[in-house]
């Protein structure tokens, strides 16, 4: 199974909120998940990003991808 690092929209309209997510390369953006490792706020100055590292690092180190977005994010980090 193909595993990648994705975020998932929660919240209400208007004002997104999303979880930093592990799941299947082939599932939906809100699709069921292996895992949360962490949130992201993009409401508020700066913009808040809560990550596990100890739980990033595992699942890179299995083999995850990073989606597009997360890869956007740790940029600005």
């Amino acid at each position: 199974m193909a595993v990648a690092i994705k975020l998932m929209r929660t919240g209400k309209k208007g004002h997104a909120t999303y979880r930093v997510v592990v799941m299947d390369k082939k599932k939906k953006r809100n699709g069921s998940y292996i895992e949360k490792i962490g949130t992201y706020d993009p409401h508020g100055e700066p913009a808040k990003i809560e990550i596990n590292k100890e739980k990033f690092d595992f699942w890179v180190n299995r083999g995850a991808v990073l989606s597009e977005g997360i890869g956007k994010l740790l940029k600005r980090i």
